[in-house]
């Protein structure tokens, strides 16, 4: 039994870590969009705005990654099954894209902390939430059964 618990998170270790290389890309295009969007010099657009518009298009990149290497075990089905895991995966994501977006505007605006530092906050404080409640929704990864 003992094992068996090490070896299941074990597993669930070495999901989370790909979950953070996905999301290392993840953030790379979030980063990349929001200084497009957001930076005076370029578009200079609204800046939550351009936070959902970035977050959103990370979301995808980051669902498309995990869907084929993260949980490829978990992964079963053809289109349609991967459609309701994308619509499992953008409403989790969604809601971690209001909270980030609350942390992002605290620390700019409340606490004057740099746009892309308080960014990189947000995202990781985030990655947490995510990762829990994909991988036990969305892929429903065994290693999550009994936990």
């Amino acid at each position: 039994m003992q094992l068996s618990l090490n070896s299941s998170w074990r597993r669930l270790f070495g999901r989370y870590a790909r979950f953070c290389v996905v999301g290392g890309s993840g953030v790379a295009v979030d980063m990349a969009l929001i200084w497009l969007l957001a930076d005076p010099r370029l578009l200079g657009w609204n800046l939550t705005l351009s936070k959902v518009i970035a977050a959103e298009v990370a979301i995808v990149n980051n669902f498309l990654w995990n869907d084929q290497w993260t949980f490829r075990r978990c992964a079963a089905g053809g289109w349609k099954a991967r459609g309701g895991r994308f619509a499992k995966f953008n409403v989790i994501c969604t809601a971690g894209i209001g909270w980030s977006v609350l942390l992002l505007n605290l620390q700019v605006y409340g606490w004057h902390w740099n746009v892309y530092l308080s960014n990189f906050i947000a995202i990781v404080l985030v990655s947490v939430w995510n990762f829990w409640l994909n991988a036990r929704f969305g892929w429903k990864a065994k290693e999550l059964a009994g936990v």
